[in-house]
Formats: C-alpha cells, structure tokens, sequence
C-alpha cells in the first residue's frame, strides 16, 4: 500500500510511524491506518521506501521526551532507543515536544496528506514522524534560490526608487 502512495506523495507530505496509543486525528489529509506489526519493523520498511525513491527524502521528528523516558518507567526503553539511533543514522532527525510535532500534523493535515501506520509499540514516545522533502533538491540549494530573488527583488525595489525619484524631479522643473 505504501509504494502505491509514494509516487503521489512529494514535499510537505508526512509518514508517521506510531505507538498504539497514537490519536486518531481528524485533519481532512490525515489517513490511519493499523499494521499490527513491529514498530522498528515498520520504520525499517518505510524508510526503505522512501529512501528508495528519487523524489523523497525524509527529515525525520522525533518526541523530545523520548529522551527522557526511564528505564525504571520503562523497561527497555534505552534499547529500543539504541536501535532507533542504529536505524535512523542515515537521515537527517529534529527532537521537538510531543505537542509541537502533533500540531504540525494536524496543520499539514489541512492541505497535504498526512499517513498515520499505528503500529503494536506500547511504550510512550516513541512514534516517528517522517516529513517528506524533495528528493532532488536540497535545503542549501533553496537557500541559495531565496538569497538570489531576495537580491534581485532588492535591486528592482531600488531601480523603482531611483526612476521615482527621477520623475520627481522632472515634475518639479514644470
């Protein structure tokens, strides 16, 4: 089911990966779906996905306060932490409160589509939010796109301001 979306998908789409107490949401983008199957087990086969393809890329998001779960709270938490650092190496990850990450879903949810995989996980914080980016372009080359209008807008504003000030002066000469 997922490699028929992917071709559809493209950047400001998102994929979660989430625990089995994960909210249905109710976003018109936002679709639920439950695997069942094992949360890394999930993740593993979605990043492969994604990554195969030529025009995604993922930034993943994860819960801050997946760091600061205990094991005492937790039994296992700091292996499974271990083996989400292992398969998440290869991608790009920003740690940000629950609660952020939710309302950027629900937000996206409005005008992109949103796919939720709940998955068997029973442990707190632990669901992964992939944010789909262009595959083919890259932060850096959009920074410098926006750099180069911003400059040409700047020159355009002061060529307008010059010929203004042109005219301004041949009205006053009449």
């Amino acid at each position: 089911m997922l490699h028929s979306r992917l071709p559809l998908y493209g950047h400001r789409n998102w994929i979660v990966v989430a625990d089995s107490a994960y909210p249905a949401q109710c976003s018109p983008g936002v679709e639920t779906i439950v695997s069942n199957a094992g949360h890394l087990e999930v993740l593993q086969k979605v990043l492969d996905a994604v990554t195969s393809t030529r025009h995604l890329r993922p930034v993943v998001h994860i819960d801050r306060e997946l760091h600061y779960v205990t094991e005492e709270d937790t039994p296992g938490i700091a292996a499974f932490r271990e083996r989400l650092s292992e398969q998440l190496k290869n991608v790009e990850i920003v740690a940000q409160p629950h609660e952020q990450i939710i309302s950027a879903l629900d937000e996206a949810g409005q005008t992109f589509r949103v796919l939720i995989i709940k998955t068997n996980m029973t442990t707190p914080y632990t669901s992964v939010f992939l944010e789909l980016q262009c595959g083919y372009w890259k932060a850096d080359a959009e920074s410098r796109l926006r750099a180069a209008m911003s400059q040409a807008l700047v020159r355009e504003c002061n060529k307008t301001r010059r010929e203004v000030e042109i005219l301004g002066k041949r009205e006053k000469k009449r």
